[in-house]
């Protein structure tokens, strides 16, 4: 039987060369061991992300090997718990020292064993950082003093100076966060995501299995990344920036498919939402709102701008919004009001809004938001994604550029008037008796485009119903504030009880026939608009 790792280094030794042992399984590594200098550090070797991408490539004809986990009974060992007694020594950060942003590792153990690999790049040379425990500062009776083959660590954080805060991280298959433009982490991003929320299931999640990081001037970091699973591979490159609004980073990443994928996810973005304005009834929290994302924001090649606010469904939703050469997309957090959340120890109103914004054209394509059930803020339950159209088949290569910026708001000026809350409630008018199975949706916005007008028949929202009836428009400035507000009723009483088919509406507020907003959209379920009205006496 031939052996996959043999083929595995054969092809990359060939396509490669001698040059690229740090890309090789690690039988072939243990063989230059000796070569490690006084540092520690394995022995420079040339680097570039075209090489990078030529690995990718190769190993996506290859079958799919994936990292050994070494010492993994141990490592099963090293709960939550245990974990976090482990520190990292301050003074053993790579580029430990002032106007650089220094690196420490993260220590493998139960819920993440697998190895990361991680090199310093510099002036095209490429230097492996080996696993040692020596970077830490492990308690006596710690079950991580017994580790002993362990080769890679579990991803690594970025700070913004010497024992200083963190302002990105990698940890977990190929997840990475920043801390915005705050110092607050929230939400995450993907490399990719593999058929994530289908019926057949299960969703497979690719690693960054090596990372080469470069540092720039004035602190910012390149990370170049290689990811794996068993069905695609991919070379990334990752330019992070800090700046006065925040995180921004260039994203270039070269996809290779060694098997079929039935949803491909590029650019996805991970978020939580618990509940919010229309849907508090869902948990019974005393904070007004729990989230890390209000509501998912996409700019269409037309012009059109699109707002939907999330959700926390009673079961998993998968949404697509059809929007081909899509300019942007984002998972957003509008509301910026600390007493909207009540949480002065995870500041929600600080949360950075992640948006996606395409460098050249990608082509035939949908933005996909999943939306899954969840009954804590622990759960990450929203992912939002670009999924091209057609096959995505065995064999088939995406090159996509993105930038991706971690800022309070989209860093794109508004075209229109902009959505910042959705509220429901009981339909009818205050003070006659309400009807049975009717909500009325109230939907605040901006006043932009809208600074001169007063209340007038001529501006009215539109709004279209999959299910139901609408009745009672209304679009006016709210009293001694600078919004505006439109409300309408939705009558689903003639919905049965056993059919709990979602609701999809769609609404914008016109200015004499012109529209002067976002278009909004947002769905609802039966069975959680009744559960909001039996709440209500």
């Amino acid at each position: 039987m031939t052996d996959p790792r043999l083929t595995r280094r054969d092809m990359l030794a060939s396509a490669l060369g001698a040059g690229a042992f740090f890309l090789l399984p690690e039988v072939a590594r243990a063989q230059k061991a000796a070569a490690q200098d006084a540092a520690g550090f394995g022995p420079a070797e040339p680097f570039s992300f075209d090489q990078l991408r030529d690995v990718a490539r190769s190993l996506a004809n290859e079958s799919y090997v994936p990292m050994q986990v070494a010492d993994g009974d141990i490592l099963e060992k090293i709960d939550y718990d245990r974990h976090n007694q482990i520190s990292f020594r301050k003074e053993r950060a790579l580029w430990n020292q002032s106007g650089t942003s220094p690196v420490q590792f993260f220590f493998p153990g139960k819920y993440f064993p697998e190895p990361v690999h991680i090199y310093t790049v510099e002036n095209g040379m490429a230097r492996e950082v080996p696993f040692s425990t020596d970077y830490f500062d492990i308690p006596d009776n710690n079950p991580a003093r017994a580790l002993t083959r362990t080769e890679g660590f579990a991803g690594f954080r970025v700070q913004d100076q010497p024992g200083g805060d963190d302002w990105m991280a990698f940890l977990g298959a190929s997840y990475w966060r920043t801390a915005g433009y705050s110092g607050q982490f929230g939400l995450s991003v993907r490399g990719l995501a593999l058929d994530t929320a289908i019926p057949e299931g299960p969703e497979e999640f690719p690693r960054f299995t090596r990372f080469w990081l470069e540092q720039a001037g004035g602190g910012d970091l390149t990370a170049y990344a290689l990811l794996e699973s068993p069905r695609a591979t991919g070379a990334y490159k990752i330019a992070s920036t800090r700046g006065d609004e925040g995180v921004a980073q260039d994203v270039e990443a070269q996809i290779f498919l060694r098997g079929d994928v039935e949803r491909l996810g590029i650019a996805p973005l991970t978020s939580m939402y618990w509940f919010g304005k229309p849907d508090a009834h869902v948990a019974p929290d005393w904070r007004p709102e729990v989230h890390d994302s209000d509501g998912l924001e996409i700019h269409t090649a037309s012009g059109e701008r699109i707002w939907r606010p999330l959700n926390n469904p009673p079961r998993t939703m998968a949404n697509s919004f059809y929007t081909p050469g899509v300019k942007g997309f984002g998972l957003m957090q509008r509301e910026r009001s600390f007493d909207e959340y009540q949480d002065d120890g995870v500041f929600y109103e600080k949360r950075a809004s992640a948006w996606i914004q395409p460098k050249g054209d990608w082509g035939d394509g949908s933005v996909t938001l999943v939306e899954l059930s969840t009954d804590d803020e622990i759960h990450d339950n929203i992912v939002a994604m670009w999924t091209p159209t057609g096959p995505a088949g065995k064999g088939r290569e995406y090159n996509v550029g993105y930038r991706l910026t971690w800022f309070e708001d989209n860093p794109v000026p508004p075209n229109a008037a902009r959505f910042l809350a959705t509220r429901i409630g009981a339909g009818g008018i205050p003070g006659q008796p309400r009807p049975e199975g009717v909500v009325k949706i109230v939907c605040d916005f901006e006043n932009h485009g809208f600074e001169e007008l007063t209340r007038d028949p001529g501006i009215r929202p539109v709004v279209t119903a999959s299910r139901g009836t609408v009745s009672g428009f209304a679009a006016y400035p709210v009293v001694d504030e600078d919004y505006w507000r439109a409300i309408f009723d939705l009558d689903f009483s003639s919905i049965p009880e056993d059919d709990d088919t979602p609701i999809d509406l769609r609404m914008f507020v016109e200015v004499d026939g012109e529209s002067r907003t976002e278009t909004w959209l947002m769905q609802i379920f039966p069975s959680q608009m009744r559960t909001l009205l039996a709440s209500r006496p």
